[in-house]
């Protein structure tokens, strides 16, 4: 069975283009940006963030499970794949 990571997330829906990278300190500590295009309307934007992360970690976008923060832009997600650690260090580091 594949390692599971948690990690935290900000969405930020109706942007001019998807984009997952950079920190935001949030109530529940660091988290990692996702813009999105879709609003947040019918679950749509969070959909795309799952989606968006999936690809930015290199993950089938099954491997990307919601825990927390369905009808809010903090967020909370499971990754189910190992190695990706080093890789949401260099998504926090992206500069905006």
């Amino acid at each position: 069975m594949a390692e599971s990571f948690r990690i935290a997330l900000r969405v930020k829906p109706g942007a001019r283009r998807a984009r997952v990278g950079g920190r935001y300190a949030g109530a529940r500590g660091e988290a990692l940006v996702v813009a999105v295009t879709e609003r947040a309307v019918d679950g749509r934007a969070t959909a795309a963030a799952l989606a968006a992360v999936a690809a930015a970690f290199g993950v089938p976008k099954s491997a990307v499970t919601l825990v927390s923060g369905a009808t809010n832009r903090d967020k909370v997600v499971d990754i189910g794949a190992s190695d990706v650690q080093k890789r949401f260090a260099d998504l926090l580091g992206a500069d905006d």
